[in-house]
């Protein structure tokens, strides 16, 4: 199928309180080629969607496809760029754009997994505009949703780690430290260097204005002004199309995050795994001690209460230890059947995670290439303009 996000519109209505409510949409157009995917239905359909809406699709996809790398978003609100330290608003036209162009990016991604592609919800946000809200929140995927805190606690209690687990999570550690680097160090640049060019306009000015009042290098230092605005004018486009390219290297720093949280659900599985293998090992030893093959405690409320009233009865004895072997029991089950979940998910998430790193390979080759070509793009025109300014000065 082939997704584009073709425009945006700001709209404003009144909420229940009366209050204004401002806020963007994008047009999503979707086109089915050669009826590649019949779930689809129709051939194109085309609706509008806010971003909270990319966000509940996503969150979606994060609950279902747990051991999936789904893919980021676009940053929400707009952060500092350098060359808008006060001006910036989730409306400013660029963010705006750059926003769009990200929205696009993360449906295609969706659009080319193989499972992704497939979900009925997915199929629903790009056809179902008005009832598209209610079939996500029918499937109940809020109530499977992983909280923080346990995601957390799992992780400080695991007692048997996966490596490969754990050598990933550092690795997104390491990979989104050096992308905020090479993205502060790309802005230090960048800053300087719109600097530098505009203020090339100067040269422009003092030459128009020398121009007028030489006779025979009147001409001369007219056109070399003329050629100094162009050149000063010129970075505004360059900087826009640097900052995109500086946006998909932000969209691999946020995937690092969306490769932890296949960690974390990893780590969860485990610890259901050793928190059940823990139980059954629990169980396993009252019965042993029931049948008077494991020794006591020391000290145990079941050896006081002995003490106290007496010791029980072999029917007591009895009944006790046939409920905890249906105990012990039940606890094998469970083991099994988190063991299972558990090995499932990891092998179905280490195929997804070699499919991302192929994926990352190629993608980060082709952005550093364009980077480069863009910083030769710019070099090449600062070559051009200076080398017509030198012919402009040997005409005069």
């Amino acid at each position: 199928m082939e997704i584009n996000v073709i425009e945006q519109e700001k709209r404003t209505t009144q909420t229940s309180m009366g209050l204004k409510d401002v806020y963007t949409v994008y047009l999503v157009e979707t086109r089915t080629k050669d009826g590649a995917n019949k779930a689809l239905g129709q051939e194109s359909t085309s609706l509008w969607r806010r971003y909270s809406e990319f966000e509940l699709l996503r969150n979606y996809l994060l609950v279902t496809y747990s051991h999936v790398v789904i893919p980021p978003l676009p940053e929400k609100r707009a952060t500092i760029m350098w060359q808008q330290l006060s001006t910036v608003d989730n409306f400013d036209s660029e963010f705006i754009e750059r926003r769009r162009t990200g929205l696009e990016g993360f449906l295609r991604r969706v659009a080319n997994h193989h499972k992704l592609c497939q979900d009925k919800i997915f199929h629903g946000f790009l056809q179902d505009e008005n009832g598209w809200k209610a079939s996500v929140n029918a499937t109940g995927f809020q109530a499977k949703q992983d909280s923080r805190l346990k995601s957390l606690n799992a992780a400080f209690r695991l007692k048997k780690p996966d490596k490969r687990f754990e050598d990933l999570k550092n690795y997104c550690t390491n990979l989104q430290s050096n992308i905020t680097a090479l993205l502060k160090l790309r802005a230090k640049l960048a800053d300087r260097l719109y600097g530098i060019h505009k203020i090339h306009g100067n040269y422009g000015r003092v030459f128009s204005e020398w121009s007028g009042i030489e006779h025979e290098m009147g001409d001369g230092l007219q056109s070399a002004g003329h050629y100094m605005d162009s050149y000063k004018d010129y970075i505004d486009d360059f900087m826009a199309e640097e900052e995109l390219i500086a946006d998909q290297l932000k969209e691999y720093a946020c995937f690092a995050d969306a490769v932890r949280s296949v960690c974390s659900k990893q780590e969860m599985l485990q610890y259901e795994v050793e928190k059940a293998e823990e139980l059954l090992a629990s169980k396993t030893q009252l019965r042993d001690q029931l049948q008077g093959t494991a020794p006591t405690k020391t000290f145990s409320w079941r050896g006081l209460s002995s003490k106290v009233f007496g010791p029980e009865t072999e029917q007591v004895k009895e009944t006790k230890l046939r409920q905890v072997k249906d105990q012990i029991q039940e606890a094998e089950e469970n083991v099994t059947r988190t063991q299972k979940e558990a090995e499932e998910f990891v092998e179905e998430a280490l195929k997804e995670i070699d499919a991302f790193k192929k994926t990352k390979t190629a993608d980060l080759k082709e952005i550093f290439i364009n980077f480069s070509v863009l910083q030769i793009k710019i070099a090449k025109r600062g070559i051009t303009t200076w080398t017509n300014t030198k012919e402009c000065f040997e005409k005069m």
